[in-house]
């Protein structure tokens, strides 16, 4: 039965673990989210470079610095990494294929979205009222931080 796979599987359960944003400037973005979302470090902050990295990226002579910062909630983390050298970054919209956004639920769109801006991030849309059946009523907006990383910031009532 296909519900039950992990039960009989001799592997470890499936835990989700971090999400990645690579940023222009690590220490930043990652001030930002503290500020804004009070996500918490997670020590010890990242230097990373070496034949195993430049492996498993499939870059040579990749050279990574950043770090975790625990989600609100006490659940995994956002890794906030930076390379030594990127290519230049396409402007994302909601509608840019791949991982859109991360969302998190707050008590005051208003409130988080304005302090969003006044920590260097902006506005992507408007604010919106919407019932979603069966679940409830969600009041969101579209931020994004002061990289352009796209953040659905949401009250459910």
């Amino acid at each position: 039965m296909a519900g039950n796979v992990l039960l009989d599987s001799p592997h470890m359960p499936t835990r989700f673990a971090h999400v990645n944003v690579i940023a222009q400037d690590w220490r930043k973005l990652a001030v930002f989210y503290q500020t804004v979302f009070g996500c918490k470090p997670v020590p010890p902050e990242r230097d990373q470079s070496g034949d195993w990295l430049d492996r498993a990226t499939g870059i040579p002579g990749a050279h990574i610095r950043g770090m975790h910062l625990r989600l609100p909630g006490g659940g995994p983390t956002l890794e906030v990494y930076e390379y030594e050298d990127m290519p230049q970054r396409p402007e994302i919209k909601p509608n840019t294929p791949g991982f859109s956004h991360i969302a998190f639920v707050v008590d005051d769109v208003e409130s988080v979205a304005n302090e969003v801006v006044s920590n260097g991030g902006s506005r992507v849309g408007e604010v919106e009222l919407v019932n979603i059946a069966g679940v409830g009523e969600l009041l969101f907006q579209y931020v994004a931080d002061p990289e352009g990383n796209i953040i659905e910031i949401q009250q459910w009532s």
